[in-house]
């Protein structure tokens, strides 16, 4: 292939960039709504407007060369430029009353944040995920707004080009059977006092279990599980049965936590929560609007105590 004769064209950046996060044509077909020989064919096009191979087969599979990675990164800055430009223009516009912002939450939020979130003029489409998979839903854009968290002892890094805006500290707290011998519910305790005790701990596939594994490191030891479960309802009520001990983040705490103590850390471990979005998306005036509901909702939340449940908690 010799020199390009032509401009670089927009939606072929489009197809190039869809198939990067898709992998497939026919994944990246069906989330941008063309049919597989369309995306095959902007595919080709592009390759003759760059003058190089962009792609190379791999048994069954596409691979970008290393042209195609860089005409990709440079077509990831172009997009968020885009993005950003029509945000502009909608807010000169004041166009910022209506649409649909689809937002991935984990499960904590969806349930304290985002209905306090949902009523307002931009409609929410929400979908409950794991943090990891929530910012790989944001850079594949099947999402505008992902809500993530990140544990003090386990920081979680925005990646590049995205923006980020502060939620709140959700306190990590101890939870045990208030029958057992032991300090007082609400009093401070130190991890390392319950080396001996049963853990009742996140499951493998969720970045909580990974913090309960780090924070015990920390304190010394490996913590005995004697039972494991994606959902923190269930660990505080076999808690609550004295099956053993969890580290629950107070926002994840089922509602009324009955018969069950609960302890701040006398080093305190604390989940950070916070929404990303893509950079060029931040000031688009849907966005932002929902983006201000989800720190409202935030306030609302540290304020009437739910992310503490500690006794005295106004």
């Amino acid at each position: 292939m010799g020199k390009p004769d032509f401009m670089l064209e927009l939606r072929r950046l489009r197809v190039l960039h869809g198939l990067a996060q898709h992998r497939t044509v026919a994944a990246t077909a069906a989330a941008l709504h063309l049919t597989g020989p369309a995306v095959s064919q902007h595919l080709a096009a592009l390759e003759r407007e760059a003058g190089v191979p962009l792609l190379e087969k791999r048994g069954r599979t596409l691979a970008f060369t290393p042209a195609g990675r860089l005409l990709l990164s440079h077509a990831e800055v172009i997009l968020d430029d885009l993005a950003a430009a029509e945000s502009a223009l909608a807010a000169a516009a004041g166009n910022g009353g209506t649409g649909t912002v689809r937002v991935a939450a984990f499960a904590s939020a969806a349930r304290q944040l985002l209905p306090r979130a949902w009523a307002g003029p931009v409609s929410l489409r929400l979908v409950e995920q794991e943090p990891d998979a929530a910012l790989e839903s944001l850079r594949r854009q099947d999402v505008d707004v992902a809500v993530v968290h990140s544990y003090s002892l386990l920081p979680r890094e925005t990646p590049p080009r995205f923006a980020e805006r502060a939620l709140l500290d959700d306190p990590v707290l101890l939870a045990r059977d208030p029958a057992s011998p032991g300090p007082a519910d609400g009093e401070p305790v130190d991890l390392a006092a319950f080396a001996g005790r049963p853990w009742l701990v996140p499951t493998a596939d969720l970045s909580c279990h990974a913090m309960i594994q780090r924070a015990c490191g920390a304190a010394g030891f490996v913590p005995e599980v004697a039972a494991e479960s994606a959902d923190f309802a269930v660990l505080v009520a076999l808690a609550a049965a004295g099956a053993g001990v969890a580290l629950v983040p107070a926002m994840a705490l089922p509602a009324g936590t009955p018969g069950v103590s609960l302890h701040p850390l006398r080093e305190p471990l604390t989940r950070r929560v916070f929404a990303v979005t893509r950079a060029g998306l931040a000031r688009r005036p849907d966005v932002l609007a929902v983006l201000d509901r989800l720190e409202r909702a935030a306030r609302e939340v540290t304020s009437s105590g739910l992310a503490r449940r500690l006794p005295g908690t106004p």
